[in-house]
């Protein structure tokens, strides 16, 4: 008889130590403290600005001289303004996009703004951008584009492997915290990247960044791709998924440009502005889903984002900050002591069912019949997502009348329905796996924006 190997016996138990003991459920998956932080960020925009600018192109081959890169009027505090105004928290700066031109000075191409006549080659658009994000109080993250139409090492897997990870060593050490690390892998023409790799090479320098990955790319990402470029969510939006019968807390980020189809800057292209309602549309149907909106924007060819777009994004932010600027469950609603922390606009503070509990009811009385139309709930989600069904009721006077339902509330859900008036209204929890635990419940009367 042939004796046990014993690299098989600690393959083995590697294996078996790599997987949790019993069969994990949903419920069981809680978020890090760094998901729970990116998660109420809730807005970010990403910036494409490069080569493909001044050449009038959405994707590079690789071939664009470096000397076309040449804003005349290069100004990210203009940026700023424009996306603090708009409500946005975080800014991606996209590093180097499929052509393989790089914003910053790297040691290890020239095919960078080293070789453009901006700033006789001495600037560094990642630096500048940075900065400002900080200035303005925004956080700052990258992407940085696995797919490089330009270098040669491309064609060598292990080379551009070192290649791109003594790039992305760079970003990660000299550019400070990096809110969120950009991880797609569009394009590619076949080349199999060395994801593990790359982690550990961001993981290195920046312990805390959230990886943004495509589901395909389970193991290696803190937050995924809803699935489309239309900034909606269309399903029950819950944060923890399965691949292959192993769960992760991966919350969903929704990408889709301002300008609608277009991630670059083109001429002659106001037609594809999105409209305000067109934007509301897309934050009822990304944040409003319990999911982070991730707005494109692309400067112009002089380094600003051009003056429609700035409008547009004050327009949304003014917007936004009209519909809930009165919270009418905060206004009018006398808090009893036990659903106060629910009422009280701070996400903070939380109002809790009874542990163990899978059904509860949280119920505002107010002195008298208030109008609304438009519902805004957070779940406390850092013991992980417990709420599986829900209603939102109204008092008739004599029986309670359901005016909407679903199933997952998550990070945050916006619910709209006709607008009805009542002096009772409640969140009635029909299923929870323990107590549920809710951050705010908001109402709110919104008007229409005027179709601008």
């Amino acid at each position: 008889m042939r004796s046990a190997n014993p690299l098989f016996a600690i393959a083995l138990a590697s294996l078996c130590s790599a997987f949790p003991a019993r069969a994990q459920n949903f419920t069981d998956i809680k978020p890090t403290p760094q998901q729970v932080e990116w998660q109420d960020l809730e807005f970010g925009v990403i910036i494409h600005f490069s080569t493909n600018t001044f050449l009038d192109r959405e994707w590079g081959d690789g071939t664009a001289s470096p000397t076309v890169f040449n804003p005349t009027r290069f100004d990210p505090d203009q940026w700023m303004q424009a996306i603090r105004g708009a409500g946005a928290k975080y800014v991606i700066l996209v590093a180097k996009h499929h052509d393989g031109f790089c914003l910053w000075p790297t040691a290890q191409t020239d095919y960078s703004v080293k070789a453009s006549p901006w700033q006789d080659g001495k600037g560094d658009v990642v630096g500048d951008v940075a900065r400002a994000a900080r200035k303005y109080g925004l956080k700052f993250g990258i992407y940085l584009s696995p797919w490089d139409r330009h270098d040669p090492r491309y064609n060598d897997a292990a080379a551009y492997d070192r290649y791109y990870n003594a790039e992305l060593a760079e970003l990660a050490q000299n550019y400070g915290d990096l809110v969120e690390f950009w991880l797609d892998g569009a394009g590619s023409a076949g080349h199999v990247y060395n994801f593990k790799q790359i982690i550990e090479t961001l993981r290195t320098y920046q312990p805390n960044t959230i990886v943004f990955a495509d589901t395909a790319l389970f193991e290696y990402g803190d937050a995924r791709w809803v699935g489309n470029e239309a900034g909606r969510v269309p399903y029950e939006n819950w944060n923890v998924i399965d691949r292959h019968g192993y769960l992760r807390w991966r919350p969903v980020e929704a990408d889709t440009p301002l300008r609608a189809g277009h991630w670059f800057w083109h001429p002659n292209d106001e037609a594809s502005l999105k409209s305000l309602d067109e934007l509301l549309t897309t934050w009822d149907e990304t944040v409003g889903h319990g999911a982070q909106l991730m707005l494109g924007l692309a400067p112009d060819r002089r380094g600003l984002q051009p003056d429609s777009d700035v409008a547009r994004l004050e327009e949304f932010g003014q917007a936004l900050r009209e519909r809930y600027a009165h919270n009418l469950a905060l206004q009018h609603a006398p808090a009893p002591a036990d659903v106060a922390a629910a009422l009280d606009g701070d996400p903070d503070t939380f109002w809790s069912a009874p542990a163990g509990s899978h059904h509860a009811v949280l119920e505002v009385r107010f002195a008298k019949p208030v109008t609304f139309n438009r519902a805004l709930t957070m779940e406390w989600l850092n013991d992980g997502q417990r709420i599986e069904k829900y209603s939102l009721d109204v008092w008739t006077g004599s029986s309670w009348k359901s005016i909407a339902a679903a199933h997952a509330i998550g990070h945050e859900k916006i619910d709209v329905f006709p607008t009805v008036t009542a002096s009772r209204v409640r969140l009635n929890i029909l299923s929870a796996t323990d107590g549920a635990a809710i951050r705010e419940f908001q109402l709110y009367n919104v008007q229409p924006s005027g179709g601008r």
